[in-house]
């Protein structure tokens, strides 16, 4: 089958993508210059960031990918329940990555199967990406990345990208129409709770409550930053709802599956008193970047949002919690009661 590179992005987006372009694995190249600006600015971020280096050098792990397929599918179509908003954010209440029912995993899985019927050579990585993901399809002209580092198309920020390898060396900028940020405005790094968002593009990885509600902050008694996380239990979306090109931007217009039944059965309190086997069948399988096994994360995060956002009614859940089986929710637990008579909000 002979197939140009139009033919593969309005494929793509006849599977359901909202855009797509093709770029030269070369074209990562820059991202290495990036990443390095980034550890230079934050030197303490260094250790984490010198593993993505990999993806500025795609052919020393693949020396047969020529191209690089980049796809955006749109999740701002979704009703996100009232009881989860601003607790756990939207990209991971809608996170199609794993979810089989999902449009976003059934687009990507036909359109794998697509490339490779067509006889292509593929590579993907549904779950975090084979390469930047967001500077491939800068890369590809399907849109920008603004001050607050998310990418956005013309339909806002609410967007997940995924990117495929191929052995065929096609290409296709595409045509973007998105506004760049105004030179003078800060709305992202003003609602950044910790001042991770340092500056325009700058923002430090360790210090960003989506990092410390998920992959760290292990230790949230000892996070100096606990008490600005305000109600998030799971991710941030500050920066992006104050980001006036996201205006209107999310729509409300498709039930994804399982989320209203989801969100109807979850609270800060039934977090902290549920049981792990319904932690470990029913939140973790949604919120996986809490790996299997640490179960316990959600409580002391739920525990945190109750201190910062206290109510009465959170006292005796709050007490019940100093009996749990794990340790790391006993003594956060503790340590919320403490802080609750320091503060003398009760």
């Amino acid at each position: 089958m002979s197939l140009n590179a139009s033919d593969l992005v309005n494929k793509a987006i006849e599977f359901g993508f909202d855009k797509c372009g093709i770029i030269s694995v070369g074209m990562m190249a820059e991202y290495e210059d990036r990443l390095e600006e980034r550890m230079e600015h934050f030197p303490q971020t260094k250790e984490k960031y010198e593993a993505f280096k990999r993806f500025a050098h795609l052919q020393e792990a693949y020396p047969w990918a020529k191209a690089i397929v980049i796809c955006s599918f749109w999740y701002g179509r979704y009703r996100i329940p009232d009881e989860l908003q601003g607790c756990i954010a939207k990209y991971y209440l809608t996170d199609g990555r794993r979810n089989t029912e999902s449009k976003g995993y059934q687009t990507s899985v036909a359109f794998e199967r697509y490339l490779t019927d067509c006889g292509f050579r593929v590579a993907t990585d549904r779950e975090f990406g084979i390469t930047a993901l967001r500077w491939a399809a800068m890369k590809a002209g399907i849109g920008i990345i603004r001050k607050n580092n998310f990418f956005y198309t013309e339909k806002g920020s609410y967007q997940y990208l995924e990117a495929f390898l191929i052995d065929v060396p096609l290409q296709y900028i595409a045509e973007t129409h998105v506004r760049p940020c105004a030179e003078n405005c800060d709305r992202c790094r003003k609602a950044c709770p910790t001042g991770s968002l340092e500056a325009p593009y700058m923002m430090c990885r360790n210090t960003c409550v989506s990092c410390l509600t998920t992959w760290d902050g292990w230790d949230l008694k000892s996070e100096p930053l606990q008490n600005r996380f305000g109600k998030w239990i799971y991710g941030c979306d500050s920066c992006q709802d104050a980001c006036p090109y996201n205006r209107n931007a999310w729509k409300d217009e498709e039930e994804f599956p399982g989320l209203a039944e989801w969100g109807d059965s979850l609270s800060y309190s039934k977090i902290v008193l549920s049981d792990y086997g319904w932690l470990a069948s029913v939140v973790q399988p949604k919120l996986w970047y809490i790996p299997s096994g640490k179960e316990w994360r959600y409580k002391t995060n739920a525990l945190n949002a109750m201190l910062n956002h206290y109510e009465p009614d959170y006292l005796p859940v709050i007490k019940e919690a100093r009996k749990d089986e794990y340790a790391e929710v006993r003594a956060m637990a503790n340590w919320v009661l403490e802080e609750i008579q320091k503060r003398s909000i009760t």
